[in-house]
């Protein structure tokens, strides 16, 4: 794996983020946060557990820090307080993306978990991870979306890969 296809991946995951938080913005503030057929329980559930989830995996990479717990949900009581998080989250793991090297990448990273297990594993496959973690979550809250009449659309790699070519 290299830088590129990193930068590419993480291109992909934020292009897939706006078109779910956009297709989000239709519901109501009750709609965001009401229980729904979600593991995570809600539409605003799945979006603060993929955006929890890029902020630890960042912080353990980057900064060698091990929080022992995800953001929650609550921290984020409308849409706007959620985008506004993921707007800085998204720049921090940007800067540091960028300053990774193709050599780095293919390093293994040393970091414990939020049980405070200690564990080692390559960059890339932990950055491939936080992309498809976020696909997996996305995709659920999509589903609620849909069912709500408010589907984000295609959220497929090769849709953006198509779109990022016009």
């Amino acid at each position: 794996m290299n830088k590129s296809d990193i930068l590419t991946l993480f291109d992909y995951n934020y292009w897939a983020n706006v078109r779910v938080l956009n297709a989000t913005a239709h519901l109501s503030e009750s709609q965001f946060a009401a229980p729904a057929r979600l593991s995570h329980g809600s539409v605003r559930g799945a979006l603060v557990h993929i955006l929890a989830a890029e902020i630890v995996w960042r912080l353990r990479c980057q900064e060698g820090v091990y929080p022992s717990a995800l953001l929650a949900e609550a921290e984020f009581p409308t849409l706007e307080s959620l985008r506004r998080r993921w707007a800085e989250e998204e720049r921090a793991m940007r800067v540091y993306l960028n300053q990774l090297s193709d050599e780095a990448i293919n390093r293994p990273v040393h970091y414990k978990t939020t049980k405070g297990l200690p564990q080692e594993t390559i960059l890339w496959h932990i950055l491939a991870h936080v992309v498809n973690h976020g696909t997996q979550f996305r995709s659920e809250a999509a589903v609620a979306l849909s069912e709500y009449g408010h589907s984000p659309g295609d959220l497929d790699l090769i849709a953006f890969v198509r779109e990022r070519k016009l």
